[in-house]
């Protein structure tokens, strides 16, 4: 057996499903090695961002690692912005990454580059040294790095840099997975000062849940507290994943622009962190505070990022005799299908009136954000969300989900830039059949870049701005391209015939997308 068989076989017992690949010469000993263990599923995508958005959107949905197949250091880079999106929602991933073997490196061959540099950004764990004997094992020590919580943004993604004589070479066979890693326990101390600062302040205090915390165990907990003492609780702005719709606990999100949060924040004078960080301003702004925290609250950590949240949680509300206490849950309301012209209002009533029961929900885009709220009143869904800031997410994580839930739709709510940049996940919803309702929202601008210059006190746009946030000369026909690459499609201008349409895709096998033209703002 040579090394990328050993290897693939060791992936295979540890429990990776899925290679998410676009190979080049320096891997074909992998895909071979992929052709003999068909215990993981081969998916073909057409861009490296594809490949890693789509193992972002399968360790969020499943919590266990989908493995990329990346060509050398180039191929990676094509996929990093994914991979950064991927690290900050601590999504587990193992990307394989093919390169020269040693004999060939030191000749600066054109695809030669530093593959170990470019992967510290987001790579928790990188082995690079690895020879024939070694691949299997380090195969199963990336699983294990993957499932293994690191602190701050550090994420869960391991990169095995594979050179191609480590592949090809002769082995004993696969290694023993490893045993799997544990979520370490918040201390009791952590538990008792969170309890006596929402026993002494409980109506000025509020829960954030981020990551682990915000799993509907953990939030559940927090609910009975909310009950008993009156907090607040909220997720941050883009959570990982959140699982809500009626029945499922109520929880609001902190807004996206600093004003907004100060405004949600008002009165709270004390802020319990749970899973996350304290609350930090997206982008910079001249003469604006970077935390978004009240001047005066106090700040009281109940459990870090890498620690068990839903154990501390439900410590925490057992310690404060609130376990018995009432959940309050979203409530089922009946939404009006719109008429008229497309907006964002009518857009999301749309989306809301016809959202499917169970749906898996890919937003990259500021109304995707914006349907949030109403979408949970109308049906349980699972919500992804942008967690980097990289666009050209959404798409290649929907492919993802698809994997991961086969029996589930997914709906990919997508502004028209961010799906210019990943617009290859389409091919790949065609060639696998997915269930994938992919909406575009399209204006014809980078909006979020007009609201920006505004907010910069500039009441003019000039013409070099307005055409450097111009993106409809010429405007893009995206039902045209979705054809070319296999997907069928339609475009409304109306609400009753978005409507129309996103009720079609439901009933319809496959993959759809839906042209939303209108004035669209975040």
């Amino acid at each position: 057996m040579n090394g990328a068989t050993a290897l693939i076989n060791t992936l295979a017992d540890c429990g990776v499903e899925f290679c998410i690949a676009n190979p080049g010469t320096s891997e074909m000993h992998l895909v071979q090695a992929l052709d003999a263990v068909p215990r993981v599923k081969s998916v073909l995508a057409l861009f490296e961002g594809v490949c890693t958005g789509a193992a972002d959107g399968i360790g969020r949905m499943t919590g266990k690692p989908a493995a990329t197949l990346l060509h050398l250091g180039p191929g990676m880079a094509n996929g990093i912005a994914n991979l950064h999106n991927a690290r900050r929602a601590n999504s587990p991933m193992i990307n394989i990454v093919g390169n020269h073997p040693n004999f060939h490196v030191g000749h600066d061959a054109p695809l030669t580059s530093d593959i170990d540099t470019l992967a510290c950004n987001f790579s928790c764990w990188i082995k690079s040294e690895c020879t024939a004997d070694s691949l299997a094992q380090d195969g199963a020590d990336a699983y294990t790095a993957t499932l293994r919580q690191s602190t701050g943004s550090t994420g869960q993604i391991a990169t095995l840099i594979m050179g191609a004589d480590a592949a090809w070479g002769e082995c004993d066979g696969p290694a023993i997975p490893n045993a799997l890693p544990q979520r370490s326990k918040v201390n009791e101390s952590a538990v008792e000062s969170v309890a006596s600062v929402i026993e002494k302040n409980g109506s000025t205090t509020a829960i954030l849940l981020e990551h682990h915390g915000s799993e509907q165990a953990s939030m559940i907990a927090a609910s009975k507290i909310t009950t008993k003492y009156g907090c607040r609780m909220y997720n941050g702005t883009f959570p990982a994943r959140v699982d809500g719709g009626p029945g499922r606990v109520k929880i609001d999100r902190l807004p996206y622009f600093p004003e907004h949060v100060f405004a949600t924040l008002d009165g709270v004078n004390n802020l319990i962190l749970v899973g996350g960080s304290i609350p930090v301003s997206f982008f910079a702004y001249k003469g604006q505070p970077a935390q978004l925290i009240p001047e005066g609250c106090k700040v009281t950590r109940l459990s870090y990022v890498e620690e068990d949240a839903i154990d501390a949680m439900e410590r925490l509300a057992d310690r404060l005799g609130a376990s018995n206490e009432a959940v309050t849950t979203f409530e089922k309301q009946e939404i009006d299908k719109p008429s008229g012209e497309l907006n964002t209002k009518i857009i999301v009533q749309s989306i809301a009136a016809t959202l499917p029961e169970d749906v898996v929900i890919c937003t990259d885009s500021g109304g995707g954000v914006a349907a949030y709220p109403l979408c949970q009143s109308t049906s349980q869904n699972t919500w992804l969300s942008l967690t980097g800031g990289a666009i050209g997410q959404g798409g290649p994580c929907s492919v993802g989900a698809a994997l991961a839930c086969p029996g589930q739709r997914v709906l990919a709510m997508l502004g028209d830039g961010g799906a210019a940049y990943t617009i290859q996940a389409l091919w790949t919803q065609a060639r696998e059949n997915q269930d994938v309702t992919t909406v575009i929202f399209a204006n014809n601008s980078y909006n979020i870049l007009d609201v920006e210059y505004g907010r910069l006190g500039v009441t003019e746009v000039g013409e070099i701005a307005a055409s450097l946030f111009d993106i409809g000369n010429p405007s893009i026909d995206w039902v045209a391209l979705a054809r070319g690459f296999g997907v069928p499609g339609g475009k409304a201008d109306t609400g009753e015939e978005l409507c129309a349409l996103l009720e079609k895709s439901y009933t319809t096998p496959g993959p759809f997308i839906i042209q939303a033209n209108g004035e669209i703002k975040r």
